[in-house]
């Protein structure tokens, strides 16, 4: 971040004097008399055309591509603004990586596993871009894909399947929206309509199960439910709705004006409680302060359900008719054997039966039951089964929708929304209509209700997705871009305001923006055609000490940033390379496997956190449980993102516990040995061959002289040890082998890519 004292021509006092400032403030608040409400009038006349013109306030409008002296190098735009800015000092990019390295990029990249051997060896060393499109083609159109991207976009809108804070109970059925990120990606769903269904699905013309099902986005945050100040708590569930929305879509930290006008961008807290506004009408669907799943649908399909409930009512009343009055009759007539103090007990209402009465009714049902079926006539019995034929019909024709977990509106008239002066609900200013931020929109919207909802968020998600919104294409390049590089061309992704970073490439970002929208029609996957496609995607990590110097950030792109895969694709290249990995698809999530010391005190541990079934805890990893108050402990050490709040990026830290994970972990432990034995399945007990299959599966490259060398050896003299130990030969050979494969996947090569 720049200096503070001067962000693009507006003065921004020094930050150490806004600490002291502040803390005065807080220190004096209980006696500073209440601040003087504005009116929204006002609020408005606070924002002027000069913050307008900030960067990324302006329209997107298409810039030339440069023409470049090295005419060969590049592949497609992309490379051209790249390459003349690396022109201009006279600089010129990294070579290109062999094609071995471009396929386990990619591949790691775009599905999150690396390539089988078949796969390498069907990848010429020296691809044509031809090949190499073709390739790519091909890892966009498997699942994994939406697999792997999914997980990008559950860190920006916090998701998890737990509310958090003390209870921190199970949200019902969260794992649906996982599954409709993964299968929109994978669909290539335009990202207007992905953007369109996650914050007004349910308003949709052509809303379904599934596009309902998408704005479960609005329940994936914490949720206290039992919280000291309902009223408050009720604005912190509005205020996690407001910062998750404007950072995720629009790249704007409005959160930070819930008790003030923000402190150096042009958005004021009427522009935040504009956006409360928004989401006003949603109701949690709950009792008391337990959150419920509903049936997933549209108005017309919970219509349809809800007449075909009715009918089957009616049926059933029909089937008690014909059995009370056939029993009636049975009991009246003494076909029963049972005792008249026992037919008396079955005869009084359930409500008012005594405790002996209870008691009686409870040991001789199954007897009764029994004498029932025996003597119902065959009439009756002909009724009652073509009644439940009726009802299994119907139930055929019309399956039940699945159940989902969202809010929902259930009327065109929120309630008012008022400006709360110091974020308190306790002091509320004057009331205020919903809106749009004013330094985005001079004129506000009108919002248009229908009969069942207020269509609030409707025109707000239009507003989004609209073409010529100046931030939604630019946010969403710019993280496209960064997970592909590990930096993104705005180094703030979430934060495209005043004092976040200007953009390193802003012709190349504007570039992207309009052929994402206007040429790409919204499609994701050609956006990641365009970019791994490219020849800056394909350069190599190779430094020069002057560049380095000069630009040590690597802001031009001047070779292929240094990044570590992330815990998902690490654990799940683990799988992948022992061949564990179980490819099965959507569903409730699975399991992992934590620590016994991690359950203990708890009182009922198995209600917390399920068995370990290892064949489902080998499942891809975005299918995993995860539990806000008890995240699976490798997770948590290889920087799994903080799910209380929108990550826009994972830190990446290196600990002695990594290592520790890593080396010693039970997970990886358990996949050496897996590794070991497919090892040994598909090559037999020959050292070497072992070896070079395994550098090939795990590295997509064969050992060096040096390393066959070193392993080879170290195979040796660990069987050797153990064979001293007391193991057999052939158990000190396979053990021998699991250490091997444990130092495989340890190397710095495997979660640090080439």
């Amino acid at each position: 971040m720049r200096s503070l004292s001067m962000v693009h021509g507006r003065r921004v006092i020094p930050f150490g004097l806004f600490c002291l400032l502040f803390a005065g403030s807080v220190e004096g608040e209980e006696k500073a008399a209440p601040a003087a409400v504005t009116t929204p009038t006002q609020y408005d006349a606070l924002v002027t055309d000069g913050d307008r013109a900030h960067w990324s306030f302006q329209a997107v409008e298409r810039p030339d591509v440069p023409v470049v002296k090295n005419a060969n190098w590049p592949r497609n735009p992309i490379d051209n603004f790249i390459l003349t800015r690396l022109e201009a000092k006279g600089w010129e990019p990294s070579p290109a990586v062999s094609g071995r390295t471009l396929l386990r990029r990619l591949y790691l990249d775009v599905v999150g596993v690396p390539p089988t051997i078949a796969e390498q060896d069907a990848f010429p060393d020296d691809p044509s871009p031809e090949g190499i499109a073709r390739a790519v083609d091909g890892l966009l159109a498997r699942r994994g894909y939406g697999e792997r991207w999914a997980r990008h976009w559950l860190d920006v809108v916090r998701f998890a399947e737990t509310n958090g804070y003390e209870r921190d109970a199970i949200k019902p059925h969260a794992w649906r929206f996982r599954d409709w990120v993964i299968d929109s990606l994978n669909a290539d769903k335009p990202y207007d309509r992905f953007v369109l269904e996650q914050l007004a699905g349910d308003e949709l013309p052509d809303a379904d199960t599934q596009t309902v099902i998408a704005t479960g986005y609005y329940r994936l945050g914490p949720w206290d439910d039992e919280p000291a100040d309902p009223a408050q708590d009720q604005f912190d569930q509005y205020d996690d709705l407001v910062r998750t929305t404007s950072r995720a879509f629009l790249g704007l930290t409005l959160g930070c004006s819930r008790c003030h006008n923000h402190k150096f961008d042009s958005l004021t807290m009427l522009d935040y409680y504009r956006m409360v506004a928004l989401f006003r009408g949603l109701e949690r669907p709950r009792n008391g302060r337990t959150e419920l799943d509903v049936p997933a649908g549209s108005r017309d399909q919970l219509a349809i359900q809800a007449r075909r409930d009715a009918a089957i009512a009616v049926h059933h009343a029909r089937i008690e008719k014909l059995r009370r009055e056939f029993r009636i009759g049975f009991l009246e007539a003494g076909g029963s054997q049972l005792s008249a103090e026992v037919l008396e007990a079955f005869a009084a209402e359930s409500g008012k039966r005594s405790p002996a009465q209870r008691s009686f009714v409870e040991k001789h049902q199954q007897q009764l039951d029994d004498e029932l079926a025996k003597a119902l006539p065959a009439e009756t019995k002909h009724a009652i089964a073509d009644t439940e034929a009726k009802i299994v019909r119907l139930r055929t024709e019309t399956p039940d929708l699945p159940r989902g977990y969202f809010q929902q509106e259930r009327s065109p008239n929120p309630p008012p929304t008022n400006i709360l002066l110091r974020g308190s609900t306790g002091s509320p200013g004057p009331a205020i209509l919903p809106g749009f931020p004013s330094v985005l929109a001079k004129v506000q919207p009108t919002f248009m209700p229908d009969a069942f909802t207020s269509r609030r968020r409707l025109t707000f998600a239009r507003w989004v997705a609209n073409a010529n919104n100046p931030l939604t294409a630019r946010v969403i390049v710019n993280r496209v871009w960064m997970y592909h590089f590990g930096a993104a061309l705005v180094r703030t992704p979430s934060d495209f305001g005043v004092i976040g970073d200007d953009p390193t490439h802003p012709q190349l970002l504007d570039w992207l923006a309009h052929w994402f929208v206007h040429e790409a029609d919204w499609s994701l996957k050609k956006l990641h055609r365009l970019i791994v496609t490219s020849s800056t995607y394909r350069m190599s990590k190779k430094t020069r000490s002057d560049y380095l110097k000069a630009d040590p950030r690597n802001e031009l792109f001047w070779r292929f940033p240094y990044k570590r895969l992330e815990v998902e694709a690490i654990r799940d290249s683990m799988l992948a390379v022992s061949g564990r990995l179980n490819r099965k698809m959507h569903g409730p999530s699975t399991y992992l496997s934590v620590p016994a010391a991690a359950l203990e005190g708890h009182s009922d541990p198995g209600k917390i956190w399920k068995p370990l079934d290892e064949r489902e805890a080998s499942r891809r990893t975005v299918y995993a449980f995860i539990k806000r108050s008890m995240v699976v402990p490798m997770l948590e050490v290889l920087d799994l993102c903080d799910t209380t709040r929108s990550s826009a990026s994972r830190n990446v830290t290196s600990v002695p516990t990594q290592a520790l994970t890593l080396f010693n972990g039970e997970f990886v432990n358990r996949q050496a040995r897996h590794f070991a034995a497919r090892l040994i399945e598909e090559v037999g007990n020959r050292p070497v061959k072992q070896i070079d299959r395994a550098y090939r599966l795990a590295l997509c490259r064969t050992a060096t002289p040096e390393e066959q060398a070193a392993m080879t050896g170290f195979l040796k003299q660990t069987a050797e040890r153990l064979q001293g130990e007391g193991a057999s030969a052939e158990e000190a050979r396979r053990r021998g082998l699991e250490r091997v494969c444990l130092v495989v996947l340890n190397l710095n090569e495997f979660v640090y890519p080439d």
